[in-house]
């Protein structure tokens, strides 16, 4: 007996979520710029955890339980937050050891919206080859969730889906033609990744605030060899 391929899809925003179910499903939410990308990012180098808040006051209480306050609004760091949304933030000595509580305009609501999933990990190109390899040891269908820009479809998460389906697709059958949508665009971009990213509407939103070193870094590959996972309402490396 030929044995069944699991299935794969995309979810291109959050605002689409609500037609997945993700009951018993792994998860792996996706924000490039730049929100994954640090915690990816923070995680690796020696950050202790991260929790995702949806509220700028949310984010603000944790600061009383010793928690560093990061995140941003439109791609701009909210004034009263220790650092913004950049990987090099979370990748400082001073973050070895801490606690980040962050909120930021898309990759934290994707995360928060994903919760009816058996579990949740968090991707980024920098830690491509981690997440593909546990993917390929994971038994359950697969969601691959977009943090897009403010419910709206965007190239550089959608282009990740694509590059993580190229590395499972001998296990994983598409479920919608949103999954072969992503691989077609990866096969556009993996030539020269960083460019191709460039021409997106976010790198042109981001560019603006002179932060083209965060965009080439979070448009590398394999940095980091980590999953993280969300437990409870943290972010850990597994």
């Amino acid at each position: 007996m030929i044995a069944m391929r699991k299935e794969i899809d995309v979810c291109l925003t959050p605002e689409l979520v609500h037609l997945s179910d993700l009951k018993d499903k792994l998860v792996v939410v996706v924000d490039i710029f730049r929100a994954t990308s640090c915690m990816v990012s923070g995680l690796a180098s020696g950050v202790e955890s991260i929790t995702p808040v949806a509220t700028v006051e949310e984010c603000l209480s944790y600061r009383e339980q010793g928690h560093i306050c990061a995140g941003e609004r439109g791609g701009k760091k909210i004034p009263e937050f220790d650092i913004g949304n950049s990987p090099f933030e979370y990748m400082d000595d001073q973050m070895r050891g801490r606690n980040i509580a962050v909120s930021t305009t898309n990759g934290t609501l994707a995360i928060k919206k994903s919760t009816d999933a058996a579990q949740i990990i968090i991707g980024s190109f920098l830690n491509l080859s981690a997440i593909a390899d546990y993917v390929l040891s994971s038994e359950m269908d697969v969601v691959i969730h977009c943090a897009g820009w403010k419910g709206t479809f965007n190239l550089e998460d959608t282009t990740f889906a694509g590059a993580l389906i190229d590395r499972v697709s001998d296990k994983y059958q598409f479920k919608t033609d949103a999954s072969l949508m992503a691989l077609s665009l990866w096969q556009l971009a993996n030539s020269d990744l960083y460019q191709f990213l460039l021409k997106s509407a976010h790198a042109e939103r981001l560019k603006k605030f002179g932060i083209e070193e965060d965009l080439k870094f979070c448009s590398e590959l394999d940095h980091f060899n980590i999953v993280p996972i969300l437990n409870g309402k943290k972010i850990t490396v597994s």
